[in-house]
């Protein structure tokens, strides 16, 4: 599936490989969406081209979007493994307190 595409010189992003939506309209929600797109599907782009896009809010937007993806697509393992790394022993501290709350009271 395509989170980012370019047609008829625009941009646009989509979140079910379906439904398109010109880049101006984009929400931090649907940046959230692609973001877990591009490390938990695959999610694939259209290579940017500077001659293929020719509306020019497109353009930057499209331009600057691919680049952070593409980055974040790259070295999504290491994003992982450093996400993991970073939390784990929260993870772990709150996984024994709900096993502790959940576990049947000795008297």
């Amino acid at each position: 599936m395509k989170c980012l595409l370019i047609e008829s010189g625009k941009g646009y992003y989509s979140l079910d490989g379906e439904h398109k939506v010109p880049l101006d309209q984009i929400t931090k929600d649907d940046l959230l969406k692609m973001l877990d797109l591009i490390i938990d599907y695959d999610a694939e782009m259209d290579e940017y081209d500077e001659n293929l896009v020719q509306h020019a809010a497109h353009k930057i937007i499209y331009r600057n979007l691919y680049s952070k993806l593409k980055d974040l697509s790259s070295n999504k393992t290491r994003f992982k493994d450093e996400s993991t790394s970073l939390y784990r022993s929260a993870i772990e501290r709150y996984s024994i307190e709900l096993a502790d709350e959940n576990a049947p009271y000795k008297v």
